[in-house]
């Protein structure tokens, strides 16, 4: 936890937060900080700066908090996602989340086993957790939005237009004959398939709406490697 998230319910006075659940934990077992010691915190979706430990016990925690800081630019990509496996998933909030990215699409294609849909995963509160998560490692409080779609070509003929507007839109595709671009500079839309990638159907129809196909590389990768691996190509 490089970072305490805080949240609105968490003050107890206009500078005062006390904490009770495993945030505390994580202070005791992990920082092993002492009275008087100084942590990083940051509103959720606010600014970020550092508490001062006032109480600390086993049982709750007190700090003297000063917001002055903004939390880092975010990354100038916005992810489309074809829903992976529950516990990839999971992995993939918090990694994506961390390297600052605010605009997430978990979206149902041909290869998404039913299955998946049914997952807590997807549930608001467990989307929000590993949000938080990922908002922790990377030092950041400024949520991604995240929306889930189970229809297909509604969503790439109604919708795709307007999201990919002003940006540079990406498809990864093991069966494309293009390398994935580097250092593009452009904002960028990238849509990801799920294991076994996109149908060729579904490629086509993102390629009608501008999407570019591209590759990378002879190997296949899992998507919850392919997502690093191609985001530290475009940056």
């Amino acid at each position: 936890m490089n970072l305490i998230i805080l949240f609105e319910k968490d003050f107890v006075k206009n500078n005062t937060v006390r904490l009770k659940d495993r945030r505390l934990k994580h202070v005791l077992s992990v920082h092993r900080a002492n009275l008087g010691d100084t942590l990083k915190v940051g509103l959720l979706n606010n600014k970020m700066g550092k508490g001062l430990i006032t109480k600390l016990n086993d049982e709750e925690m007190e700090m003297e908090v000063e917001l002055i800081d903004s939390s880092p630019s975010p990354l100038n990509v916005q992810l489309i996602l074809a829903m992976p496996r529950p516990k990839a998933l999971k992995r993939i909030i918090q990694d994506v989340t961390t390297m600052g990215i605010k605009q997430i699409y978990i979206i149902k294609t041909w290869r998404v086993e039913k299955s998946f849909w049914s997952s807590p995963v997807l549930k608001e509160d467990i989307l929000l957790e590993n949000m938080i998560l990922g908002l922790e490692q990377g030092k950041d409080t400024i949520l991604p939005k995240i929306e889930v779609v189970k229809l297909f070509k509604p969503f790439v003929e109604d919708s795709i237009p307007d999201i990919i507007k002003g940006t540079r839109a990406i498809v990864a595709h093991p069966g494309s004959q293009k390398e994935s671009p580097r250092n593009i500079k452009d904002p960028v839309t990238l849509a990801i398939g799920p294991e076994g990638g996109f149908i060729p159907y579904e490629v086509e129809m993102l390629e009608k709406q501008g999407f570019e196909s591209v590759n990378l590389g002879e190997r296949i990768l899992r998507v919850e490697t392919a997502i690093p691996v191609i985001l530290g190509r475009l940056s």
